[in-house]
């Protein structure tokens, strides 16, 4: 198995244990639940989670739901930062094809690691980035 990169969907839709999470993506998390992969979180994903749980579109307690995983520290999902290297893979992610600027920076997240994106933005997906879904 391989280590992944998250969108905050995905991650949403894992915590929630939603059916609209795809099958190769729910693979993904069980992967990680059983400590065979890692999956990074973008910062940036915890930013859009607080956004969303204020607005209303998500359950309030999804927050506390995301923290409790990374700190078990068994789940294998960590946190990725923002930093100088990620912000140089923006331009590897066209603004005209992702113009949604947390969009551009999980993708460049997953550029700088290397690693497949568990996504299902269609946006993302015509981009360099190797997405999963």
């Amino acid at each position: 198995m391989s280590d992944y990169v998250t969108d905050t969907h995905s991650l949403i839709w894992y915590l929630e244990d939603s059916p609209r999470l795809g099958e190769e993506a729910r693979q993904c998390f069980e992967a990680c639940d059983r400590g065979e992969s890692i999956i990074f979180v973008p910062t940036i994903c915890l930013v859009e989670i607080i956004y969303l749980q204020e607005k209303g579109r998500i359950p309030a307690e999804m927050k506390r739901l995301l923290d409790e995983e990374l700190t078990k520290g068994s789940a294998g999902i960590f946190l990725s930062d923002l930093s100088g290297e990620v912000v140089e893979m923006l331009s590897r992610v066209p603004r005209n094809d992702v113009p949604d600027m947390p969009d551009r920076i999980i993708a460049a997240t997953a550029l700088h690691l290397r690693l497949p994106l568990i996504s299902r933005d269609r946006k993302i997906r015509v981009t360099a980035v190797h997405t999963i879904w």
